[in-house]
């Protein structure tokens, strides 16, 4: 799979400089790893989407009930807000966010008042899968991966901000692949 990155400048929402960074995909790709990996790169707060989750949404997930929409748009908004906030004090900020769909990637980036890139860490059913076998998440059980990648609407390179990368890729490739698309943030220094 090939790794690359697209921005167009006619649209007022894409950038190729942006402060706030998302990792997406579905549940169990590897954003909050790769998440933190980045944070660390480019010495930028790392916030976890997983954190954002209001009470009521964590025991429905728990329960093996999928999210709806509106269960979604104040987690959406909150996490928009503190990587704001946190891009605003450092510079920089990356969070990890499943973004699913096309509309949660605008919402975000409505809210961010700002341009956001999304990195989608791309991989099939059966990859996702068998990572997801394979640990132990606080309240996300195997039964909604099925449900997560029937929401899933792959970013539009051609439409949106945003750089695709394979769930394969270690995770110090793909730090370097963001990282080395990224010229606007390399002179960025430990924070003060």
């Amino acid at each position: 799979m090939d790794t690359f990155f697209m921005s167009m400048g006619a649209s007022p929402q894409l950038s190729d400089a942006p402060r706030i960074i998302i990792v997406m995909g579905v549940s169990s790709s590897g954003k909050s790893t790769v998440g933190q990996a980045l944070g660390r790169a480019l010495h930028a707060p790392f916030l976890d989407g997983d954190q954002y989750h209001p009470a009521a949404n964590v025991e429905k997930m728990r329960s093996g009930t999928p999210l709806t929409d509106e269960d979604r748009w104040p987690w959406l908004e909150a996490l928009s807000v503190a990587l704001k906030q946190a891009a605003d004090k450092k510079g920089v900020s990356v969070g990890a966010c499943s973004a699913l769909r096309r509309t949660y990637r605008d919402f975000i980036t409505q809210k961010a008042g700002e341009p956001v890139l999304f990195v989608y860490l791309q991989g099939d059913r059966e990859v996702i899968g068998d990572r997801m076998a394979r640990r132990r998440h606080e309240y996300m059980p195997t039964s909604l991966l099925d449900s997560q990648f029937a929401t899933l609407e792959p970013p539009d390179p051609a439409s949106e901000n945003v750089m695709v990368v394979p769930v394969t890729d270690r995770v110090d490739k793909i730090v370097r692949t963001v990282t080395g698309a990224l010229e606007h943030l390399k002179s960025f220094k430990r924070w003060q």
